[in-house]
């Protein structure tokens, strides 16, 4: 048994046994700057419309499926890049949350981004591996999310040593010539959430993933993000030291008009990019948890599953009383529409009211949605088991007597679980003041067997737990957003607790986060930034 699994299990006990260090205040005077910064880096800046001009024609478009394309452009790439992690407004409403207090001061000034982020942090580096065929000279480039441009760190085509990295057994990614390379620079993340940083940004980059997979699909376009390769081998390639710097994943790109990858390896095995982030805190902390962890996850990283290695570890079947029928969900958006709801994507912090119930049609998509996300790995068979349960504690949706169930995608059915009110139990456990949960019209539960998948595929494994949920995660936030719902995903509650209340006890899944969703109250205080 690996580190990972003592880990998994600090995490869920952390609401009953703290972690350590237990007296942690971050010091926000000193924090991280939000994103890297290489300062003697030429900037190149990304276009800002797509190719057929839909980005211009606002909430028309939104209306009309795109048209399929061949494969990535350097206009659809700049799209995803913005409406993932680009800043595509100011948070300054009037809410619940904690930093409530800073927002209006532009130094500190929070932006949304279409992709959900722990904390809001947003600590993911998405690397651009541009290779022969492209729009681009061939390099390393690193996307700056405040200047939505490409910062040239190394020039030379370096996708051989990408592939090589990948190792026998990447199947289509090994053909690819663009890559991009997602890395997490722990302490941008640490600075504030310490030893649990590392099981948040696993989250993190599952969600982005998942944001690029639905943006894609507009474009018939696919998303197969690869998690096993040398990573000590990419750590060099660009500039960051392991225990600093962790390389989560590998995205291969199909490029429109791309040639299959020509024989050599380009620039020399050991090449390693100059430019290198400049870090603005003054005191840079070590935590001993997330060295133990990141060390855990990244050893034997090239050791690829088998195919079929997760099936062990597969969802168990639905439990609970007699299955009640759910409305069928309305029928799917546009794709179009996914650009509409990433960009007003937003956390409900608050401002939940509880007057107007949820539609049972709506809450039926929201766990439709959910419980048919998949990371889409490589460890992963497309036509493989899913590793996700979905439980739902109903407050208020119309239709549905209010109590906890486990969720049958299958049979798309609700099996009881627990019945009643479940507010005083869902605010009991909860241990922040952002939220009254009880307001919500439901708070859905995504469920893994955490040990199950670490005994499958060893502790590289809790990454793809982490990615799983955090890809659940963003799909519950684009669905309510394309539904016009509040919502909100929330980590600070007794994980025990709902294993208790779910009847879980002696199964090891594990409720590794919770989603609200339901009506904000209306005409809420905001600042209109795109008018100001």
């Amino acid at each position: 048994m690996g580190y990972a699994h003592v880990y998994a299990h600090e995490i869920m006990h952390r609401g009953r046994v703290p972690m350590e260090p237990v007296d942690f205040v971050p010091d926000w005077a000193d924090r991280p700057r939000k994103a890297k910064f290489h300062p003697e880096a030429e900037t190149l800046p990304l276009p800002t419309a797509l190719p057929d001009a839909d980005a211009e024609a606002g909430a028309e478009a939104d209306a009309v499926a795109r048209r399929p394309a061949a494969g990535f452009t350097l206009p659809l790439l700049s799209g995803m890049l913005r409406d993932s992690y680009g800043l595509t407004g100011r948070r300054l409403a009037v809410q619940a949350n904690t930093d409530l207090a800073a927002l209006p001061h532009y130094t500190q000034a929070n932006w949304s981004r279409g992709t959900a982020s722990g904390g809001g942090l947003y600590p993911v580096g998405i690397h651009w591996a541009a290779g022969p065929g492209g729009p681009l000279t061939p390099g390393l480039y690193h996307y700056a999310p405040h200047q939505h441009g490409l910062r040239r760190l190394l020039t030379g085509d370096v996708t051989g040593q990408v592939r090589d990295a990948l190792g026998p057994g990447a199947g289509a990614a090994a053909e690819a010539t663009q890559y991009l390379v997602l890395s997490v620079k722990y302490w941008q993340n640490a600075f504030k959430y310490n030893s649990f940083s590392f099981h948040a940004v696993s989250m993190d980059v599952g969600a982005l993933v998942q944001t690029w997979r639905l943006w894609a699909a507009q474009y018939g376009l696919r998303i197969d993000p690869v998690l096993w390769f040398d990573e000590e081998r990419l750590a060099r390639l660009l500039g960051v030291a392991p225990e600093e710097e962790g390389v989560f994943a590998v995205v291969p790109l199909t490029w429109e008009g791309g040639a299959p990858p020509a024989g050599g390896s380009g620039l020399a095995a050991d090449v390693a990019v100059r430019h290198r982030d400049v870090e603005r805190s003054r005191r840079v902390l070590v935590f001993e948890t997330l060295l133990r962890v990141h060390e855990a996850t990244a050893g034997r990283a090239a050791d690829r599953p088998e195919p079929g290695a997760l099936d062990a570890a597969a969802a168990l079947p639905p439990r609970g009383a007699e299955p009640l029928p759910l409305p069928l969900p309305p029928p799917p958006t546009p794709p179009a529409a996914t650009g509409r709801a990433l960009r007003e994507r937003r956390s409900s912090f608050g401002r939940f009211e509880a007057s107007r119930p949820v539609a049972a049609e709506e809450f039926a998509a929201a766990l439709a949605d959910c419980a048919a996300t998949r990371y889409g790995t490589e460890a992963e068979r497309p036509d493989g088991p899913p590793l996700t349960s979905l439980y739902a504690f109903v407050n208020h949706v119309e239709g549905i007597a209010p109590g906890a169930y486990a969720y049958d995608p299958a049979a798309h059915t609700l099996r009881p679980v627990k019945p009643g009110p479940p507010g005083p139990f869902l605010q009991r456990t909860y241990f922040l003041s952002n939220y009254n949960l009880e307001q919500a019209g439901a708070v859905l539960v995504p469920t893994v067997r955490t040990t199950a998948v670490l005994d499958s595929v060893g502790d590289r494994g809790y990454r793809l737990v982490g990615g799983t949920i955090g890809a659940v995660a963003q799909t519950f936030y684009t669905t309510a957003a394309a539904f016009g719902l509040g919502a909100g995903v929330a980590l600070g509650f007794d994980n025990i607790a709902y294993i208790e209340e779910l009847g879980l006890t002696g199964t090891d899944e594990a409720p590794l986060l919770i989603m609200l969703l339901g009506h904000e109250r209306p005409r809420p205080a905001d600042f209109r930034h795109e008018i100001a």
